[in-house]
């Protein structure tokens, strides 16, 4: 079979392997330095509209930074920490051209849940993460992120939004003591209702309407025309600035109104308080901390995170390539999901050296980032890290002022678009047994995170079994019956397809010959092999044939290499209907009994 042979050396000498052969060539650093790839083609004309993408950024990630920290549980100037590492490191190792890196609500949340309102177990957290990301990106396991299905990201991000802006309820309406529980959360907040305070909820609701204004005001924006008038492509500029910056606005406004009321020497806001100054000092992350009841060793504070160290670096993986790759997809370029692992696992784990906490990609700063109608633009993080640090050296002072409900209608409008209501509709429409993961997962993510993610993966992986287990087949009735599987044959399908074959040919009466068609069979295990070989035994015991059609090379080499007693492969359907058709006794129409030697050697030498 000189085809199959010519088959066997084009595969190992296929393209792929001969580049692995050189590890140190200049294409294996630039997919380590993406940065290598794109800077000796960087024109100073578009590093312009870079800073000013950059700085637009910036002063969204600010005021978004305070709030997640508010979310996270942790003191306000813990997300600021967590906001600038990733603008250096992802500049030199991420893949994506718009995306940023730095804490997200969902993030937020989950640190929430995991480190139990302490600093310390928030930083120990970022370097674990961090560690266990570094790990699978030079193992190259980025693959492991595909076993999670859209659904269950879908239903843990929509319970993430209901549990995070519910969570923002409390500082919207000025209610004190409220637990961080969902369900106690729900309950305590429905119940102190009576105590809103009226100056946090108007203050808190007018930041909402403002903030969902001028987003609109963006989104509706005509683009920029060469043609235009000076005057006309300044104001439009003016206005693009204004709602581009609305969070930084909406909250410098909020604080300019509480600053005023502190000034008459009455304060009816409920304000953020007193935030660290200065930049954080750059230290090791706490592998113990000492408490009044003595010292938690660094076993005590992993044993106390628990299922966390596996769920937030897992979420930040995902919910960083799935942004990344939303940006490619719209971008027309491609992201290395496992040089996104050494990125955002380097820049936990640095991060962790200036005390944040994890953190990942994110959306709503990337869409920013790459604003410029010029593709080639990039939006260079850099602005957006400086501006950070410039906030914590020279700001946090004025922090003070800032209420509690503008932080609370930042976060609310931020999360608003993570809960996807289309998505119930589609999957309807489109497959409705997708539901069932997406449903299980948001209902039981209110209850405990790692549960609802575990148990909406385990009901994927039943319903990608349960179509291993149980694959379609078609069957054509006529002289002879047809019987073709939709899908590959593995041994949780044997007894299925025995009992499709059984019934159909050798319980009719009288028993019938049986074609197999294989066309979409690409490989079988010995589980399957044993299972076809008791049937060709079946069949020669009740007088008639069971025969194959259409089988792949590597299908064909496993079932010549078992020995399979009376085993009939034929290239075609009508070849197999013409040899069945014929009178007992005839001989095969295109299978000898020298030929089948002679196709065994050579596919078992290919």
């Amino acid at each position: 079979m000189p085809s199959v042979k010519v088959l066997g050396q084009a595969r190992s000498s296929s393209p792929g392997m001969t580049r692995n052969t050189c590890c140190c060539s200049p294409g294996a650093v630039q997919r380590l330095l993406p940065i290598l790839a794109w800077l000796p083609n960087y024109s100073m004309q578009w590093l312009k509209m870079d800073i000013i993408a950059g700085l637009s950024v910036g002063l969204t990630v600010v005021p978004q930074a305070l709030a997640y920290a508010e979310v996270a549980g942790l003191p306000p100037q813990y997300g600021l920490y967590s906001a600038f590492m990733g603008c250096f490191v992802y500049f030199f190792l991420g893949t994506s051209r718009d995306m940023t890196l730095g804490p997200t609500a969902i993030m937020s949340l989950l640190v929430s849940f995991y480190t139990f309102h302490e600093p310390a177990y928030a930083v120990l957290l970022a370097f674990l993460s961090g560690c266990i990301q570094l790990i699978m990106g030079f193992l190259r396991l980025g693959f492991l992120l595909d076993f999670i299905s859209c659904p269950v990201i879908k239903g843990f991000t929509s319970a993430a939004a209901v549990t995070i802006g519910f969570g923002q309820i409390k500082n919207l309406l000025g209610l004190q003591n409220i637990p961080r529980q969902f369900f106690l959360q729900v309950y305590r907040t429905f119940l102190s209702i009576g105590e809103t305070r009226v100056a946090d909820a108007v203050l808190g609701l007018v930041c909402m309407v403002l903030l969902l204004v001028l987003k609109l005001m963006r989104d509706h924006m005509p683009p920029v025309h060469p043609e235009m008038p000076p005057g006309v492509r300044l104001s439009h500029g003016l206005v693009w600035a204004a709602t581009t910056a609305r969070n930084a606005l909406v909250v410098s406004f909020a604080a300019l109104v509480a600053y005023s009321f502190e000034v008459t020497g009455c304060q009816p806001f409920v304000l953020t308080g007193e935030t660290a100054e200065g930049l954080p000092p750059v230290r090791t992350p706490p592998f113990s901390v000492t408490t009044a009841n003595g010292t938690i060793s660094f076993t005590e504070m992993v044993q106390d995170m628990g299922a966390g160290l596996a769920v937030v670096p897992l979420m930040g993986l995902l919910e960083s390539i799935a942004v990344a790759k939303a940006f490619a997809s719209q971008n027309n370029y491609r992201v290395d999901a496992n040089q996104e692992l050494l990125a955002i696992g380097l820049t936990n784990v640095l991060g962790s050296l200036v005390s944040s906490y994890p953190v990942t990609g994110s959306f709503g700063r990337g869409l920013l980032a790459g604003w410029d109608p010029d593709p080639q633009v990039t939006g260079a993080p850099y602005p957006t890290g400086a501006l950070v640090l410039l906030s914590l050296n020279y700001l946090t002072s004025q922090f003070y002022y800032i209420p509690k409900a503008a932080l609370a209608a930042v976060i609310i409008m931020a999360v608003a678009p993570l809960f996807d209501t289309k998505i119930f509709w589609t999957l309807w429409r489109v497959k409705r047994l997708d539901l069932l993961p997406l449903c299980v997962t948001f209902l039981l993510c209110f209850w405990e995170v790692q549960y609802g993610i575990l148990a909406g993966a385990l009901v994927s992986v039943l319903i990608l079994l349960h179509a291993v287990a149980r694959p379609g087949t078609q069957v054509s009735e006529g002289p002879v019956i047809v019987l073709q599987p939709a899908s590959g044959l593995h041994f949780p399908a044997v007894e299925a397809l025995r009992e499709a074959i059984v019934s159909r040919a050798l319980e009719a009466s009288p028993p019938r010959c049986l074609v197999l068609e294989c066309t979409h069979v690409c490989s079988i295990d010995y589980t399957v092999v044993l299972g076809l070989g008791e049937l060709l035994q079946d069949f020669h015991k009740q007088g008639v044939s069971l025969v194959f059609v259409g089988l792949q090379v590597p299908v064909l080499r496993v079932l010549l290499s078992a020995d399979l007693k009376g085993f009939q492969y034929f290239s075609t359907l009508e070849e197999a209907e013409k040899y069945l058709g014929q009178e007992p006794g005839t001989q095969p129409y295109n299978i000898c009994e020298d030929s089948v030697p002679e196709l065994k050697a050579a596919l078992l030498e290919a």
